[in-house]
């Protein structure tokens, strides 16, 4: 059993998966190879243990298992504080903050009235505008408040995932 933080689990998970990967890509090389009639087969095979190999790959899957498995525990169990909310509310709630701080970001840059532009292909001697059907300022505003809060939340999610450790069983 092993006391981590999210932060350091999340990187030991990154370096298990790359480990994984690279064990798969060495095993794909050495699986097969191909020789010419007149070589000797022997002296060109590479190096392949497929008890070994399918050993350390589920050696390596339980732990990538394990690892995950105490994460998301982790994650539904620990509430990040200032929030109400447990880890993995807030990995759902920065994503909307985001979309939120996109959308009001686009609607506060708005004029009341701009022109609208009649296109390519239209040929039209009336002139378009398209109007704000809300308070700028009001979006504005609400803009300031979410890029705060989006901010906190990261602050705060970041400030539980490198300082809270959970126990893990590998």
């Amino acid at each position: 059993m092993a006391k981590m933080t999210s932060a350091q689990a999340a990187k030991e998970l990154r370096k298990l998966n790359d480990q994984h990967d690279a064990l798969l890509a060495r095993e794909n090389k050495s699986r097969e190879f191909v020789a010419a009639i007149q070589e000797d087969v022997e002296k060109i095979r590479p190096d392949y243990d497929y008890a070994g190999t399918q050993a350390e790959l589920d050696r390596m899957e339980g732990q990538i298992r394990a690892l995950k498995h105490a994460i998301n525990t982790f994650n539904l169990s620990q509430e990040v504080p200032g929030f109400g909310m447990t880890i993995d509310q807030m990995l759902v709630y920065i994503p909307q903050l985001t979309a939120r701080k996109k959308k009001l970001d686009y609607m506060r840059k708005k004029l009341p009235r701009e022109r609208e532009d009649s296109g390519y292909g239209r040929s039209s001697n009336i002139v378009e505008y398209k109007y704000a059907n809300y308070d700028i300022s009001a979006v504005e505003a609400d803009y300031i408040k979410t890029v705060d809060e989006l901010s906190a939340a990261q602050n705060a999610l970041d400030q539980v995932n490198s300082t809270v450790e959970f126990d893990i069983e590998m």
